[in-house]
């Protein structure tokens, strides 16, 4: 049975790629803030972890390691940023870089690049024995067109760089990887977000029609 680990699987799409990767047959792990209360399959095995927390990190590969000494499959899903869209009554998402909240800046390179970093630091030793391995890095075309967001492009393009020179380490090792462009997700938190965006932007029209 091959072996699949999944961070940052609470919801949205690391969830869905963990059910699919049990669905396909095989035995996931899956890591999440708030893994405990996701809806995923009797099957999977949820490790609760918070990829900023090296420890933690540890203490996921530890428990994996209890199970199987390889690993078959890594996706680098966690993610960070999409806290706090709103502060202090303003939807912040759209603001220029200079009005960004830094917090933004923390969330995205912590639980995104750094995170993704991490955990393939400590899969790629469990990959090599065996002179194979998947590791897929989950970006957006962000990456290469600005979207909206400095911040979050910024990020996404560390994301590919990161691919692109691991791939470059691990040419002769059997392992690959790739970035993975999803797309736009119907995800809880991109709903949450566009609901804030949208209430807000109701009300300005609301405010600018009652001024004139």
């Amino acid at each position: 049975m091959p072996f699949a680990l999944v961070t940052g699987a609470s919801r949205g799409v690391g969830k869905g790629i963990a059910t699919a990767l049990h669905d396909a047959g095989y035995r996931v792990f899956a890591t999440g803030r708030t893994i405990e209360s996701a809806d995923l399959p009797s099957g999977i095995t949820c490790l609760r972890c918070d990829h900023t927390i090296d420890a933690d990190t540890d203490a996921a590969f530890a428990r994996i390691q209890q199970e199987t000494p390889s690993l078959d499959v890594v996706v680098n899903n966690s993610w960070g940023g999409y806290e706090r869209m709103v502060d202090g009554g303003q939807f912040t998402w759209g603001l220029p870089f200079w009005q960004q909240p830094a917090h933004r800046w923390t969330s995205m390179m912590d639980a995104g690049v750094r995170a993704a970093w991490a955990v393939s630091s400590r899969a790629v030793p469990l990959m090599m024995p065996q002179g194979r391995g998947l590791i897929v890095n989950i970006s957006v075309w962000a990456a290469q067109k600005f979207i909206g967001n400095t911040i979050y492009g910024v990020s996404k393009a560390a994301t590919d760089k990161l691919t692109a020179d691991m791939a470059h380490e691990l040419r002769t090792c059997g392992v690959s990887v790739i970035s993975l462009y999803p797309g736009l997700v119907r995800t809880e938190s991109v709903l949450a977000a566009a609901s804030q965006a949208g209430s807000r932007w109701t009300t300005a029209r609301a405010q600018s029609s009652s001024a004139a």
